[in-house]
């Protein structure tokens, strides 16, 4: 016997599951992974910044703290932008519209670039 979804007033947030009709389990739950994922990443930038500055790396003291600031940032910054991108995708497959772009992706591209270019000069200068 197949259940029934559970309704969409008992569910959260209810600005998405309000809204369009049940997509395929497995488009929510890829969308659920995609989620856990970059809560994963967020939880690693925080980790990177916290090791960077607390280890007695052979780094600038300068460039190695903006380099963890930089990467604290981003471990902050990551799973909120990571909830967002999940109610963006969730409500597209519920309304069966095209998905949205990441735009976590260059934000983190340019601070994983930044911060790579900080401890290279970082080490340079020591």
């Amino acid at each position: 016997m197949p259940s029934t979804p559970m309704p969409a007033d008992k569910r959260f947030p209810r600005s998405v599951f309000g809204t369009g009709s049940e997509p395929d389990a497995r488009f929510s739950l890829a969308n659920e992974r995609t989620f856990l994922a970059w809560i994963r990443t967020g939880l690693a930038l925080l980790a990177s910044g916290v090791a960077l500055e607390a280890l007695s790396l052979g780094i600038h003291p300068g460039f190695r703290l903006a380099a963890s600031l930089l990467l604290l940032v981003a471990g902050l910054v990551t799973p909120i932008q990571a909830w967002f991108g999940w109610k963006r995708t969730e409500s597209a497959l519920r309304q069966e519209a095209p998905l949205p772009s990441a735009p976590l992706t260059i934000f983190l591209t340019v601070v994983v670039t930044a911060v790579g270019i900080l401890v290279l000069i970082g080490v340079l200068v020591r």
